[in-house]
C-alpha cells in the first residue's frame, strides 16, 4: 500500500508550469519498485473559474522501502497554449500507481 500525502505547491518558471511537492509513505511490507505519480492540474481563469483538468504521469522515486517515507518535487507543466495571460495552473491531487 503506497499512501500519497497532499500536494504542496509552489510558483513554476512559466505561468503554465509549478513545482509540486508530494510525500510517498509506503505502508506495504515490501518495497515499491517502480510506478507513476499522476497529478491533476487545473487550469484556472482570471476570475477563479476552472476551465480544465490536464492528467499527466512522472516516475515515482522508486524504489521505496516496506515502510518508508520519500518525498520528491515534480515540476509539473501544462502546454503553454492552454493558459493565457491571466491564467494560472494549480496542481490539486496527486494519486499513484506502483508494483
Amino acid at each position: 500500500m503506497l499512501d500519497v500525502g497532499a500536494p504542496s505547491r509552489s510558483t513554476g518558471a512559466h505561468r503554465w508550469c509549478e513545482n509540486v511537492t508530494v510525500q510517498f509513505h509506503n505502508t506495504g511490507g515490501t518495497a515499491v519498485k517502480s510506478g507513476s505519480a499522476v497529478f491533476e492540474t487545473h487550469i484556472i481563469g482570471l476570475l477563479g473559474v476552472d476551465w480544465a483538468t490536464i492528467t499527466s504521469r512522472q516516475a515515482l522515486p522508486a524504489p521505496i522501502a516496506a515502510g518508508a517515507v520519500v518525498s520528491r518535487t515534480y515540476g509539473v507543466c501544462v502546454d503553454a497554449w492552454r493558459v493565457p495571460l491571466g491564467m494560472r495552473v494549480e496542481t490539486r491531487a496527486v494519486t499513484a500507481t506502483w508494483q
